[in-house]
């Protein structure tokens, strides 16, 4: 079916990649997945023709392409006849090296960014842990600073090429008290002393190694770290995305074969005197999943022009990789029906597509997950701001607009109602703000964060009520901002949640994000919460 978004181009691209996976690859499929490993050889075939740099600029090595290359790639990767090397392809160019790219120093660049878009060297992405897969901040594996070497303990699990590769990308927690605002990322060599990598033996995905990796007092460069420290958890948010999107497109790439190779059987295989694809019952099932899969494409298509255009299409792509993750798993499951005892057996394709879709509901997100951040969209209200790149000079980025309102510490003596309107011009700016140690520091500090020229006699009030602790009221009219400990008057938003999560936020040791996302933070109204961000200084900033 034509599109909008793919150009010639475009078609042309996805020609060459086919060809060169059909002859180069899929011969070799049956002998890769015996022998449960990539041979290094391939990766350099693949950096030769362009095709492990299709998104990284060309000064870094790569294409500089848009993202329907990328998208046309990667649905032809299931062309390989693996699911595993799908798996091993995709996360060495579009997951591992983003925020090397985005964030990492010229050093990093030139020591792993630039050899793996060359074929030269593999990578995986250390994320996930034993007791933490989807809560990334969670994680437990430390890092700490040790003159000039970082120095981690800790384990992660279910890593692609993390026994094979040659460097690792990291995530660590370097404040280990500070929740999603304690993590950091940094590159290392996979070969390093202390580093214990074990193979993991998979229902599918067997040419790919996956692995659980043991830190024992490694001791990492601190230039190794990639931007700045305690910044990891937003540098991972900018991977999110792209990774939904790839693992979308490779469902879809696997779903248009499982169908191809399906029909070509039933064109074949005789039952009653014709051919199995003439009767009505499986045509029309056929005809259902076609209709099915051609949808989940063009959602997956346009999520990817968002994408192109620097949304941050959090929704859409959660909802694009649950749809198509779950639908390729259906498919694969019907094709096999339609292959009957043929395709129980390994000399048919059938089975190891099955057994390779099946984890397509896990990675990346499980379909939970991709749920529940739908439903935060849909349900409760969640809106996301396209995160930047400003983090590389020093600047906080955008981030997930249900933060509570930024305070800073109060001036010594406050009383227990506080009002603006006593103090109509902003105190200057102190040399060094106080951390706020409580929630009542916060609140008494809000008249004095008030950015008049934002509220624009806007009138609103807020109930802020804290889980076993205390309750405040904060009114909005015009240039007048009260602060009053207890509810008074009716609310336009309420806010829920505990004093420690609260604190945190607004001292930046909890990630805003990730305490909606997992039920920590509760908001009533989140466009008068977004408003009301907007109309108070950041803690320390100027005026405040």
């Amino acid at each position: 079916m034509k599109s909008i978004y793919v150009t010639e181009e475009h078609d042309q691209f996805r020609a060459l990649v086919r060809q060169f996976l059909e002859t180069e690859v899929a011969p070799h499929a049956d002998a890769w997945e015996e022998a449960r490993r990539i041979p290094r050889g391939i990766w350099k075939e693949m950096a030769e023709r362009g095709f492990l740099g299709i998104l990284f600029p060309e000064s870094e090595g790569g294409s500089g392409a848009d993202i329907f290359h990328a998208m046309a790639f990667l649905e032809e990767l299931p062309r390989s006849r693996m699911g595993g090397f799908c798996a091993a392809v995709t996360v060495q160019e579009f997951i591992v090296n983003g925020a090397i790219s985005k964030q990492g120093s010229d050093e990093l660049k030139r020591k792993y960014l630039a050899p793996s878009i060359a074929g030269e060297k593999v990578g995986a992405i250390c994320i996930s842990e034993p007791d933490a897969g989807s809560d990334v901040a969670a994680i437990r594996t430390t890092a700490v600073r040790d003159g000039d070497h970082y120095v981690l303990n800790g384990a992660k699990t279910w890593i692609t090429n993390g026994v094979h590769g040659d460097y690792y990308v990291v995530a660590v927690k370097t404040d280990k008290d500070a929740g999603a605002g304690g993590i950091s990322l940094i590159a290392m060599d996979s070969d390093l002393p202390g580093i214990k990598a074990t193979k993991l033996r998979k229902m599918g995905w067997h040419s790919s190694d996956t692995a659980e990796i043991v830190f024992e007092d490694v001791r990492v460069p601190a230039a190794n770290l990639i931007g700045k420290e305690n910044r990891g958890f937003y540098y991972i948010m900018q991977t999110f995305a792209l990774e939904r999107l790839a693992a979308s497109a490779t469902a879809i790439g696997g779903s248009d074969l499982a169908l191809e190779v399906t029909l070509k059987y039933m064109e074949s295989r005789q039952a009653f005197g014709k051919p199995i694809n003439r009767f009505q019952a499986l045509r029309h099932r056929l005809a259902d999943l076609f209709t099915e899969l051609e949808a989940a494409r063009q959602l997956t298509y346009h999520t990817a022009w968002l994408y192109q255009q620097g949304e941050p299409c959090i929704k859409e792509s959660s909802m694009a990789k649950l749809l198509t993750s779950e639908l390729g798993k259906r498919i694969v499951d019907e094709c096999l029906q339609f292959y009957g005892g043929f395709g129980y057996v390994e000399e048919y394709p059938m089975a190891r597509f099955y057994r390779d879709a099946r984890v397509g509901t896990i990675v990346a997100g499980t379909s939970e997950i991709m749920r529940e951040i739908i439903a935060k969209v849909t349900i409760d209200g969640l809106s996301f701001a396209a995160v930047d790149e400003r983090d590389v000079a020093g600047e906080e980025p955008a981030e997930v607009a249900v933060a509570s309102p930024p305070t800073e510490a109060p001036t010594p003596g406050a009383a227990r109602a506080v009002s603006s309107a006593a103090a109509p011009t902003a105190p200057a700016a102190p040399t060094a703000a106080a951390v706020p140690t409580s929630v009542a520091e916060l609140f008494r500090g809000l008249p004095s964060r008030l950015r008049p020229e934002k509220v624009d006699g806007w009138q609103t009030r807020f109930h802020f009520v804290f889980e076993k602790g205390s309750t405040w009221t904060v009114a909005l009219d015009g240039p007048r901002c009260d602060v009053q400990e207890g509810l008074h008057g009716e609310p336009t938003c309420v806010v829920n949640t505990t004093e420690d999560v609260y604190l945190g936020i607004e001292t930046g040791k909890e990630n805003p994000q990730a305490a909606f996302l997992m039920g920590k933070v509760r908001v009533s109204n989140l466009n008068e919460m977004m408003r009301f961000v907007k109309v108070f200084r950041p803690l320390g900033a100027p005026g405040g």
